[in-house]
């Protein structure tokens, strides 16, 4: 495993409202970024959602001295209007169903972070909704791609909500709602999204994050690095 790291990281790219260009920049968030970040989980996540799972300074605290390569924020014209938070962990296929957003990611402390993690967890994804237009949680996402790529980690994981399940759940199950978000018949504000950016589907996992639009479910997604391959696999190029 690759260990460098970035101790810093910036992007400067152009995202679009209808056909003008405007200038967007992701970087690692730090101290004098607390605020801003705060008022975008607020914006980001209101009511039902639980506002004890917004972030505060302490977490945030934790973030960028245990693994400021997985702290990014987005930038518009200088403003702050998004962020990404990520830790690494040790994952195995056998375990999805059994953990939970707290016990994952320590409450959103990330003390549970392992600097010799082979896997990038996302804790957190949010976009002020007057930006959410831009495609800025696409490229946020792409960015922790490549990290998981600098750092030579195995994938990227991460427990999708699933907000619109709460409309279908007298007809469905978890599951089932799941299916059919993958067929098209259905779609989800999480799920959806996560879907376009390049993630798959591993499990649904009950019990995940204390949500009551997605009945504290959650689905499971990857993304596996392009770059790293599997001994099964390597094993069936050679035969």
């Amino acid at each position: 495993m690759n260990e460098a790291s970035p101790r810093f990281y910036m992007k400067k790219m152009y995202v679009f409202d209808g056909d003008k260009p405007i200038e967007a920049v992701i970087r690692t968030y730090g101290r004098e970024d607390f605020q801003a970040l705060i008022h975008v989980q607020q914006e980001s996540f209101p009511p039902p959602f639980p506002s004890e799972l917004w972030w505060n300074e302490e977490q945030l605290a934790e973030h960028i001295n245990r693994f400021p390569e997985g702290a990014l924020c987005v930038e518009v014209a200088g403003e702050i209007v998004g962020s990404i938070t990520g830790l690494r962990v040790n994952y195995e296929n056998g375990h999805a169903a059994d953990h939970s957003w707290s016990a994952i990611t320590d409450n959103g402390y990330i003390r549970t972070h392992r600097p010799d993690g082979d896997t990038l967890y996302i804790v957190d994804i949010c976009i002020r909704p007057n930006f959410r237009k831009f495609g800025l949680g696409k490229w946020m996402m792409q960015s922790m791609y490549e990290v998981v790529v600098h750092l030579g980690l195995e994938r990227l994981l991460g427990g999708g909500r699933m907000p619109g399940y709460h409309r279908h759940s007298d007809t469905m199950l978890a599951e089932e709602y799941v299916s059919a978000v993958m067929e098209g018949a259905l779609k989800d504000p999480v799920i959806t999204f996560l879907l376009r950016c390049g993630r798959t589907p591993v499990q649904v996992v009950p019990n995940y994050l204390e949500d009551e639009e997605s009945l504290n479910y959650a689905l499971l997604m990857e993304w596996r690095n392009p770059f790293r391959r599997s001994v099964d696999q390597m094993e069936g190029v050679t035969r």
